[in-house]
């Protein structure tokens, strides 16, 4: 087994990561496109795809001394490059979103617009409309009845009357679904990013805000009226604000609704499948904190399905959130079935989709991914493994990564440490904890008694540690369902491994017990 030590370096030259995320067809494409016009093949840009794509990492330097481009010509020479290339890619069939049809109809009528052929731009103008009100791209559609609206000024019928009226009503619908639309995405994007910054809330205080923040920022509306576009983020700013408020039967509800709106408008998974797949993912984070265990092992068979049989559009974007979405999830399934060991073979599997896509992966996500498997390897009992990949997340101080992920990997490191008999180091991780939880403001009560009982065990004498293990675990099972606390056991199931210390059995026999007691 091969395991990966890569940390969270990325390329950040924008055009060397651009060419390092074509496929061979792009290349071949673009090749072919350079070859189009007469002397572009000899052409300094097309020279510089040639020597970037033969580096393995950006080295200016190399490309300097080439002697393709001076020092002072290199900077607008790739950006003449990286137009090329996207000139290119949209051109290529694969790209030909039903957003670029429609923007690409829009160019047409604009330029007929242009040379005074009225009736053709017109025309034009209502396949694209027509189009964009398919697709639910009411932003397009109502950039289209403005130049319809500039367009029937000039050219004048006997319906002008009839026709402005018409217009007008239309462009002010559009109009008022743009706002709606846009007020509900600026709001699910807002408590999406306070989730990714602070995690869930922590008191009364930090709900009430929550609360206040998101009636004062819903708009008013007639559900009636809106379309699937404005439904969808309407259930996504309901799913986030339940996220954050630890109500997950409402979280589960919410991302239902979102599946649902796909299911009953299959068109819009070709149209969006980013935002299908991201609705099965809050699916699945809120089977998983529920625990309901067959229904998530009812959608995850379905995913795997529709993945299998291509029944979701794939492009790059989709490709990597796809798989991204089934190995945490995988990882999730054998966590609830407490049967580790056999989710080991997703590890390779991970970290080469993690190599494979470092230019692309965020790093949120990539420390997600190392820490379910330090997680893993904690549940098989093989602690140095799950020590060297929480290291992965540790190291990653400097990314926006989650505080909450932060904390509970910290604590995790301190008892896999523990667990090892690393004594020497054990001292020195529990410091680095120390420091770190102290930093944090309004830490948990279930954080302080973690680590206040491990800090305590290095003064337990070995006949005594039964009874800490279940003082420590009376004490925290108060906690399990306390609103602002519960947070605490969806990182890290400190209770199971409580468990099986007191009762000298391995920590997956004590979930899978557990399993079978709920029986749902």
């Amino acid at each position: 087994m091969t395991h990966s030590n890569t940390a969270f370096k990325k390329q950040n030259d924008a055009l060397f990561t651009l060419i390092k995320s074509l496929t061979k067809s792009e290349k071949r494409q673009f090749n072919l496109y350079v070859g189009r016009l007469e002397g572009n093949v000899e052409a300094k840009f097309y020279t510089l795809f040639k020597v970037l794509n033969k580096q393995k990492t950006y080295d200016e330097t190399a490309v300097l001394k080439s002697g393709v481009v001076s020092k002072a010509q290199l900077s607008n020479l790739k950006a003449n490059l990286y137009k090329q290339i996207l000139i290119s890619l949209r051109l290529n069939p694969v790209h030909k979103n039903i957003r670029i049809q429609i923007r690409e109809q829009l160019d047409f009528a604009t330029v007929l617009y242009q040379k005074g052929l009225y009736s053709q731009s017109l025309k034009l103008l209502a396949k694209a409309k027509t189009m964009a009100l398919e697709a639910e791209e009411k932003n397009i559609a109502f950039e289209i009845v403005e130049l319809e609206k500039l367009i029937e000024s000039q050219h004048i019928t006997r319906s002008i009357d009839s026709r402005v009226d018409e217009l007008t009503i239309e462009a002010k619908d559009l109009s008022q679904q743009n706002v709606i639309t846009s007020k509900l995405s600026n709001l699910s994007l807002q408590l999406y990013g306070v989730l990714l910054k602070t995690g869930y809330v922590r008191n009364e205080e930090e709900l009430k805000r929550i609360n206040v923040y998101f009636e004062n920022r819903m708009p008013k509306y007639n559900f009636k009226t809106l379309g699937f576009r404005e439904k969808l983020w309407l259930y996504k700013a309901h799913l986030w604000k339940s996220f954050l408020t630890h109500d997950f039967l409402s979280s589960y509800k919410y991302a239902q609704k979102c599946v649902e709106l796909f299911k009953n408008h299959p068109e819009q998974i070709v149209i969006h499948p980013v935002f299908y797949l991201k609705s099965k993912h809050y699916l699945f984070e809120a089977l998983f904190f529920i625990k309901k265990y067959k229904t998530f092992n009812t959608e995850l068979e379905y995913f795997n399905t529709e993945i299998e049989q291509g029944l979701i559009p794939k492009n790059s974007n989709t490709e990597l959130l796809m798989y991204q979405y089934l190995y945490i999830n995988q990882l999730n399934y054998y966590f609830l079935e407490g049967k580790f060991a056999e989710g080991e073979y997703l590890v390779n599997r991970i970290d080469t989709y993690i190599q494979t896509n470092i230019h692309h992966l965020d790093q949120h996500h990539i420390v997600v991914l190392y820490y379910k498997i330090a997680c893993l390897y904690f549940g098989m009992g093989k602690n140095k493994w799950c020590i060297h990949y929480l290291n992965q997340v540790i190291q990653a101080t400097t990314v926006g990564v989650a505080e909450d992920l932060q904390c509970f990997a910290r604590i995790l490191n301190v008892i896999a440490h523990y667990e090892c008999g690393l004594d020497s180091n054990f001292e020195m991780q529990l410091k680095d904890t120390y420091k770190f939880l102290l930093k944090m403001e309004n830490l948990q009560a279930v954080q302080k008694e973690i680590i206040g009982f491990i800090k305590g065990l290095s003064e337990v004498y070995p006949h005594q540690l039964k009874f800490e293990f279940r003082k420590i675990y009376n004490t925290l099972k108060k906690l399990e369902h306390h609103p602002f606390e519960k947070r605490a056991f969806l990182y890290l199931d400190f209770l199971s491994w409580l468990e099986c210390k007191i009762e000298d059995i391995p920590v997956a026999e004590v979930i899978q017990r557990k399993r079978r007691q709920r029986r749902v």
